[in-house]
């Protein structure tokens, strides 16, 4: 049952906007690279980070209930302790799809993702390698 990881990883890309939480200002950072990454690609995307006003150019937001619409996906890049307020937040806001990156991941995050009926991709997977990004 469910999806593997093709077809999520296809269906979190089907449409957008999308948002990075824990997006940063520091571009050896991962939450930075993961932007440029939505950005290469000609992607729309909302930085979300309460430290900044803005992040490679882009409005960024404290919060996703602050986002001007609604997005399809998260990629989330954040401790794995505020992973789980962020997935409570998705599911508030009726967001589908969240892809947590290596190291965000948390099996109560992820189980609280999956039991609200969210596409979860937490398996390893990195965006970069996936959508292919150059430094």
């Amino acid at each position: 049952l469910g999806m593997g990881s093709q077809e999520k990883i296809a269906a979190f890309f089907s449409r957008g906007p999308h948002a990075v939480v824990g997006a940063s200002q520091d571009r050896d950072k991962y939450g930075n690279k993961v932007l440029r990454c939505y950005m290469q690609h000609q992607r729309r995307v909302f930085p979300v980070n309460p430290h900044a006003a803005q992040i490679e150019g882009l409005t960024a937001y404290a919060a996703l209930d602050a986002l001007p619409e609604p997005v399809h996906g998260l990629s989330i890049i954040t401790p794995s302790y505020i992973s789980e307020t962020i997935v409570a937040q998705a599911v508030a806001l009726g967001i589908g799809h969240v892809w947590m990156q290596p190291g965000a991941e948390s099996p109560n995050a992820i189980q609280r993702a999956e039991t609200a009926g969210l596409s979860v991709i937490a398996d390893g997977s990195c965006i970069l390698v996936v959508m292919g990004y150059s430094e």
